[in-house]
């Protein structure tokens, strides 16, 4: 079982990091999940411009933004791409949209729209991304 917290550090690192990703990728959702208990903290990020075609590419993003941050506290190996369509982040877009803002929210034992996370901390979209209400497809 991981007990290892979501720790301020590694927020804030995320913060530095998806500012730098979102340059190339703008955002629909960006998340640290703790999916279970076993499981260990990831960050979760999704834009639908990442598709098939250039998930190569997106991960290769992942790489010169996590090296352009120069972060110790950030791991590149804990982000991971989600498609847009997956239920978890269907619910983190809902939840953006009844809750519009730049506050970030942290939740235990989550449940919303269908969804379930363990714990789940969702970062508030940065300014220059539309909200996902208004967000139009690839």
């Amino acid at each position: 079982m991981d007990q290892e917290p979501l720790v301020k550090e590694r927020i804030e690192g995320g913060v530095k990091f998806l500012a730098e990703f979102e340059k190339r990728f703008p955002l629909l959702a960006a998340y640290w999940c703790k999916r279970d208990e076993e499981s260990r903290w990831a960050l979760h990020i999704a834009s639908d411009r990442i598709n098939d075609t250039n998930r190569d590419d997106a991960y290769g993003e992942i790489v010169r933004a996590a090296g352009a941050i120069q972060d110790p506290n950030f791991n590149l190996f804990q982000v991971t791409l989600i498609k847009a369509d997956d239920p978890l982040v269907r619910a983190v877009a809902e939840l953006r949209r009844r809750y519009p803002g730049r506050i970030p929210a942290h939740y235990h034992g989550w449940h919303f729209s269908g969804a379930y996370a363990e714990e789940i901390y969702i970062y508030p979209l940065p300014a220059s991304v539309p909200s996902p209400a208004t967000a139009s497809g690839p």
